[in-house]
C-alpha cells in the first residue's frame, strides 16, 4: 500500500485503471539506478498514454502533497529518476511515438518515451538524423531533462542545442508549450532551455520538437594509439583548435583498453587510444582524415586503424559504448562510482594527466575515458561492495575531479548532471546564481513535489 493518502490513490486508480501499478517488482525496477545509489523505489509507478493524463496526475498530486519523478529508459548516472521522498514515477513508455516529420525543416515532434535509437530508425527513409549520442539507448525526453550530450557533440551540439520546442506539464498541472519549430526567436524568456537540462524539478516534458541533420554523405573512423596520455590529449587539443570538423573524437586510456581486449577481443596494444570519425563528403572525409593523420604523427602516435565499412565503425563505437560494462568486467563483482568533469580545452591534458596520477596514487583502480573533443571526461571507479575504505577513496577521487575542474575554469558535470550526486558542489561552480536557480523552483513548484531532493535546494 502506498504511503500516500488513499484519497489520491482511489483518484489515480480512477484515472489510470491498471496503468497505476503498487506491486513489489515494478516498485523495484524503478528504483533501481545504474552506479552505486541505493535502491529507492517509488510508491507507485503510473504509465500515461497522453498529455492530458499526465497533467490529469499531476494535479492529482498537487491537491494530496505527492511527490512526482518522471522516468525515461533508467540510464542516469547521478541518481536522477530515484523516489528519494517515495510518491509516485511517472514512466513515459507508453509515450514513445513520433508524431511528426517535417523533413523540409529538418524538424521532427516526438514523445518523450521514444529513444533516440528508434527515432534513428524511424528515420532512415527521410535522409536526415538525430544526432546526440550519449552511448546508452537513452530516451528523448531524459536526454532532454538531464541536457545530454555524448560522442558527437563535438561536431553536433548537446541536447541544449538540438531542442527547439517543448510541451511540459508543470507541478500544479498546467500545460504549457515554449518554443517553436523556427531556428531561433527573441521573444521573451528561453523558457525551452530553463526546462532542458532541469531534471524534472520544474516540470514533467511531454512533447519535444528537435533540431534535425542530414545523414552524411561519407563517413570514416578509425584508432590510433599514443606512447601516453600526454601526446593524445595534446593531439585533441591541436585537432580542435586546427578546426578540423570531427563527428566524434573519443578518447580511452590503458586501463580501459585493457577491458576492450578483455570483453571484445580488440586486439589493441594497451596503451592511450583516440577513437575518431569524419562525417561529409568522400573528398572533405578524406581531407580531414589526411590533416588528422599529420596531427597525430607530430603527436607521436602509430598505428592507425581504419574501419570504412559500416559493419566496422558499428563495432568500433558499440565497444566504445559499452566501456563501461567492460570496465565493470575487469574487477567482477564491483560497483562503480561513474564521474564526469569538464574543462576548457586548453586545460583537458593538465585535468587528465593530475586525475590520472590521483587514481594511481589510490587503492583503487579507475579508468578514463570520455568525449575530449568538448573537454568533457569520465572516471569509472571501480569498488568493492562494502569496503568502506574503498568508497572513501572514490569519494575523495570524486571529489578532487569536482574542485580540479573548478578550479582550471570548468564545470563539476559536463554531462551526466547534478541529481543527487553532486549537489554539494552546485553552490560553489554557481554562487548566488544556485540560490536564483531555488528562487525560480520554489516559483513554479511551491510545494517541492517535483523531482525532490535533485539539483536545488528550493523547498
Amino acid at each position: 500500500m502506498p504511503h500516500f493518502s488513499p484519497a489520491a490513490l482511489t483518484e489515480l486508480e480512477a484515472l489510470l485503471g491498471a496503468r497505476l501499478v503498487t506491486t513489489a517488482a515494478d516498485r523495484a525496477l524503478h528504483g533501481r539506478n545504474e552506479t552505486h545509489f541505493p535502491p529507492l523505489p517509488p510508491d507507485a509507478v503510473a504509465y500515461p498514454e497522453t498529455t492530458a493524463e499526465v497533467a490529469a496526475l499531476m494535479a492529482i498530486c498537487a491537491r494530496h502533497g505527492v511527490p512526482v519523478q518522471g522516468w525515461g529508459a533508467g540510464t542516469s548516472l547521478e541518481g536522477h529518476a530515484l523516489a528519494l521522498n517515495g510518491g509516485v514515477t511517472v514512466d513515459f513508455a507508453r509515450m514513445a511515438q513520433v508524431l511528426e516529420v517535417r523533413g523540409e525543416d529538418m524538424v521532427a515532434r516526438i514523445q518523450p518515451g521514444i529513444t533516440r535509437e528508434a527515432l534513428n530508425t524511424e528515420l532512415r527513409a527521410t535522409g536526415l538524423f538525430f544526432p546526440v549520442d550519449p552511448g546508452a539507448n537513452a530516451s528523448l525526453g531524459g536526454m532532454a531533462s538531464t541536457r545530454a550530450s555524448g560522442t558527437t557533440a563535438v561536431r553536433y551540439g548537446t541536447m541544449r542545442d538540438n531542442v527547439l520546442a517543448l510541451e511540459v506539464v508543470l507541478a500544479d498541472g498546467r500545460v504549457i508549450r515554449t518554443g517553436t519549430a523556427a531556428r531561433k526567436s527573441s521573444a521573451g524568456y528561453d523558457l525551452t532551455a530553463l526546462f532542458v537540462g532541469a531534471e524534472g524539478t520544474l516540470g514533467l516534458i511531454t512533447e519535444l520538437t528537435l533540431r534535425l541533420h542530414g545523414q552524411p554523405e561519407a563517413v570514416s573512423a578509425a584508432v590510433c594509439a599514443f606512447p601516453a596520455m600526454g601526446p593524445a590529449v595534446q593531439a585533441v587539443i591541436a585537432t580542435i583548435q586546427s578546426g578540423i570538423p570531427m563527428a566524434r573524437i573519443e578518447f580511452v586510456d590503458a586501463a580501459t583498453v585493457a577491458a576492450f581486449n578483455a570483453r571484445d577481443n580488440a586486439g589493441m596494444p594497451e596503451q592511450p587510444h583516440l577513437l575518431v570519425e569524419f562525417h561529409g563528403s568522400p573528398a572533405a572525409v578524406a581531407e580531414q582524415a589526411e590533416r588528422f593523420g599529420e596531427i597525430v604523427a607530430e603527436a607521436g602516435g602509430e598505428g592507425f586503424r581504419w574501419a570504412s565499412r559500416p559493419e566496422e565503425r558499428a563495432a568500433l563505437w558499440r565497444m566504445r559504448h559499452n566501456a563501461y560494462y567492460a570496465c565493470l568486467a575487469l574487477r567482477p563483482g564491483a560497483t562503480a562510482w561513474v564521474t564526469d568533469v569538464c574543462v576548457p580545452i586548453s586545460r583537458l591534458a593538465e585535468a587528465v594527466e593530475e586525475t590520472r596520477a590521483d587514481i594511481a596514487a589510490s587503492i583503487i583502480p579507475g579508468p578514463i575515458l570520455g568525449h575530449v573533443g568538448d573537454g568533457n571526461f569520465h572516471a569509472i571507479l571501480l569498488v568493492e561492495p562494502g569496503n568502506e575504505a574503498e568508497i572513501a577513496a572514490a569519494k575523495g577521487l570524486s571529489a578532487r575531479m569536482a574542485d580540479r575542474a573548478l578550479r582550471l575554469g570548468g564545470t563539476v558535470t559536463g554531462e551526466h548532471g547534478i541529481g543527487m550526486g553532486k549537489l554539494d558542489y552546485m553552490a560553489r561552480e554557481h554562487g548566488a546564481g544556485w540560490d536564483v536557480m531555488g528562487q525560480i523552483k520554489r516559483a513554479l513548484d511551491p510545494a517541492g513535489l517535483l523531482n525532490p531532493g535533485k539539483t536545488v535546494r528550493g523547498n
